[in-house]
């Protein structure tokens, strides 16, 4: 029997969905990994729990993206700076976010087409986080907020490429 293929990603389960991180070596996947992982406990988001780190299986099953740790690696992460420490960790979880580490497509104002991805045939939401660029505020405004209801309703001064972008309404309310 052929074991089953991994990829190169880490993945942890924050709440009911997984965060599936991709990218390449040193980008800072298990960095992520442990940061949500930390702000779950902290509460800023909920429970967080590693799925795997650095080699994952992915599977879908009933047009959901699965994944799973590498049986080797299951319960083990990085962390730099102190090495390969074990942990709890979830035997497998669906996919609900796709972060891409050192993404060549990552933009300040992101096209919608960027904001996903097809994984095993599954559309999943993507976040492409640009070289140098910390994941973690990314992640968790994915995680907590929800998009503008009005994206063609902008102030102004947003319009003239000035200003914070908020309008005095809401920052006076």
């Amino acid at each position: 029997m052929t074991p089953e293929p991994t990829v190169h990603a880490s993945a942890v389960l924050v709440g009911r969905h997984a965060v599936l991180i991709r990218g390449p070596s040193g980008a800072g996947k298990s960095r992520l990994a442990f940061d949500l992982i930390l702000a779950g406990r902290a509460g800023q988001l909920p429970a967080a729990v590693l799925v795997g780190d650095d080699r994952v299986h992915l599977d879908t099953v009933a047009e959901q993206l699965w994944v799973r740790p590498a049986p080797e690696l299951a319960g083990l992460i990085e962390i730099r700076g102190l090495g390969i420490r074990r942990c709890e960790f979830a035997g497998e979880a669906v996919v609900g976010l796709v972060v891409d580490l050192a993404a060549a497509d990552a933009e300040r104002l992101p096209p919608p087409e960027t904001l996903s991805t097809r994984l095993n045939g599954v559309l999943i939401p993507r976040i492409p986080v640009p070289v140098g660029y910390l994941p973690l505020p990314l992640v968790v405004a994915a995680l907590t907020t929800t998009e503008s209801s009005s994206s063609g309703n902008h102030s102004p001064d947003c319009l003239k490429g000035f200003g914070n972008h908020i309008s005095p309404t809401i920052a006076t309310e």
